[in-house]
């Protein structure tokens, strides 16, 4: 099915206005470099450390603003950055200790209805406590009241860091649920690309602690899953149109500053 050409048009326009910011604002570091400079140029380096800059902010600058225009009018609320109930039991946050206790020593199976249920059963228990939450990347509802947490990634996590990702999944779940008992809560980590491609996606490093039917989405599955079959694919040629439109705009800022007799 994938996006409709009006759909097309203002995802590759939010992508243009997003990489138009980051790179009308961006200044290089001011590093002295003569080598460099002298054989690349400073436009190209200028142009590559923007390119390292861009990468370490993909998420929130690209991916989310993207995310919140393919989503507008297949889900009924969209929302990026937002934050979910600031308050959990503290028998709750036991109850989520013990679960990834049990996942690091391999004693149950990453279960996302189970591991639901369980948190459900006491998430109003007291005492019920104050906490500063995690902001949720992108947060989507349907017209059946399902709620949908997406902590957005890169695509090769840290293995150091899936203890602490799915502690933030499991405690969202219990956030919300102390709002309300009965929310169908649904916390999962996107992926946005396979850098793996063509070979599968490898997530042996999150197997054991994600239930990865569930709880992981890698690039088609994500995207599709925010805009609907077919976007994928889809969002790959806005990115290519996007980028080819803003060629000219992008050379003509950085060749300013190629300045050689200043190296």
């Amino acid at each position: 099915m994938g996006m409709t050409e009006e759909k097309k048009q203002r995802v590759k326009e939010t992508l243009k206005q997003s990489l138009r910011k980051k790179f009308q604002k961006y200044q290089p570091e001011s590093k002295h470099m003569p080598f460099h400079y002298r054989l690349l140029g400073k436009d190209r380096m200028a142009l590559f450390s923007f390119i390292h800059s861009i990468n370490t902010t993909f998420g929130t600058s690209v991916y989310e603003p993207v995310a919140l225009e393919l989503a507008r009018g297949r889900y009924a609320i969209v929302k990026t950055q937002a934050k979910p109930h600031n308050e959990i039991s503290v028998v709750a946050q036991q109850v989520i200790q013990n679960i990834i206790d049990e996942l690091i020593s391999a004693t149950r199976e990453p279960k996302r209805e189970t591991e639901f249920n369980e948190i459900k059963h006491v998430c109003r228990v007291a005492p019920i406590k104050k906490i500063k939450p995690n902001l949720i990347d992108v947060w989507l509802e349907d017209t059946d009241g399902n709620k949908y947490l997406i902590d957005m990634k890169t695509v090769k996590p840290n293995v150091e860091g899936f203890i602490g990702h799915k502690r933030k999944l499991l405690e969202w779940i219990a956030q919300e649920l102390v709002r309300n008992p009965d929310s169908r809560v649904h916390s999962m980590i996107g992926i946005p690309y396979n850098p793996y491609e063509p070979k599968p996606y490898n997530r042996w490093t999150m197997r054991g602690m994600f239930d990865l039917t569930k709880e992981v989405l890698v690039a088609d599955e994500l995207w599709d899953f925010i805009g609907g079959e077919g976007t994928n694919q889809d969002l790959l040629d806005c990115f290519e149109k996007a980028g080819i439109e803003l060629r000219p705009e992008i050379d003509e800022h950085f060749a300013k500053f190629e300045t050689i007799h200043n190296i």
